[in-house]
């Protein structure tokens, strides 16, 4: 069993890389990604935990793009690039590489976004919520992302959005967090297309996160099989040589689907259970949100073909 998605206390995650890697190899996960938001910079304490354990570890991250081919109706009536989340795997390490001078970018964009969503918020009536709080909660201040506001609204303003439970969890995100909700700022403004162009000549492979999140306006099959062929051809034009299939928070049906499409556009089911700990409770690593993922270890091999 493998797992290609997932996230340690480096980014938006409660568990170390060395607490990730354990569990990992407790379930009986032999290979994984770590996809920090940004960064590689859990790379070296996940890469000498997975070696003392036996864990082959593929190297990777999520990144947020945007993307101008597929606008999106934003409620008050406009248009504009949707918001879209990247898996990168075997993503070069050194630092004076093009691909992580963007990731820097993103940083600095992700820190911009931080100071004013916690601004909109203290206008909004959350005015406990500071940056400092959410620095000691994250570890640091690099590290801050939307589940660390969750987390900080249900414990400084519970008068607000009530008790934390798993329904009022998700809701947040919906209203206020979610690229609809009444406190969304968008993380930044950096294509999809340059981002890619900037790992030209490395070995990075690039897989759309979560598809049907980024894309689909709608749950019902027929939503999924009129949007997703359009998109997987475009992505599939520029660059991107996998498409999340194996999504952990969607049912076997959609799965199916979802991979069926996805060979049809002649691309690789990549597949995770987007694991970040108590952050997002009801998803287990490795088996996804409802415990019945299973990423067949065939697509880490067809992956690993293309370098």
């Amino acid at each position: 069993m493998i797992d290609l998605h997932t996230h340690s206390s480096f980014s938006d995650g409660s568990d170390t890389p060395t607490e990730l890697a354990q569990k990992a190899h407790d379930l009986g996960i032999s290979a994984l990604a770590l996809t920090d938001h940004d960064t590689t910079a859990s790379h070296g304490e996940m890469a000498a935990a997975c070696t003392s354990l036996g864990l082959e570890l593929i190297t990777g991250l999520e990144v947020s793009l945007r993307d101008s081919e597929f606008p999106k109706l934003r409620p008050d009536g406009s248009t504009g690039p949707r918001s879209v989340h990247v898996l990168a795997y075997f993503a070069p390490l050194d630092p004076s590489h093009p691909l992580q001078q963007k990731l820097n970018e993103l940083r600095v964009d992700r820190d911009v976004r931080n100071h004013s969503l916690v601004a909109l918020l203290n206008e909004k009536g959350f005015e406990l919520i500071t940056l400092d709080y959410l620095a000691k909660m994250a570890g640091n201040v690099d590290s801050i992302g939307r589940p660390h506001f969750a987390r900080a609204m249900f414990e400084l303003h519970p008068e607000i959005v009530g008790e934390r439970t798993d329904e009022s969890w998700g809701r947040i995100f919906i209203e206020w967090l979610g690229s609809d909700g009444g406190a969304y700022i968008p993380k930044t403004s950096m294509p999809i297309e340059e981002f890619v162009d900037a790992a030209k000549g490395s070995s990075t492979v690039f897989s759309i996160a979560h598809p049907l999140v980024n894309y689909v306006d709608g749950s019902n099959m027929s939503s999924i099989e009129s949007t997703m062929p359009r998109v997987m051809a475009s992505l599939r034009e520029r660059g991107f040589a996998g498409v999340e299939a194996y999504y952990g928070g969607t049912n076997a049906a959609t799965r199916s689907l979802m991979v069926k499409l996805t060979r049809d556009a002649g691309m690789i089911p990549t597949g995770g259970s987007d694991y970040h700990g108590t952050y997002k409770s009801d998803v287990q690593l490795g088996f996804g949100k409802a415990g019945d993922l299973r990423v067949p270890n065939e697509v880490l091999d067809e992956l690993k073909a293309l370098l």
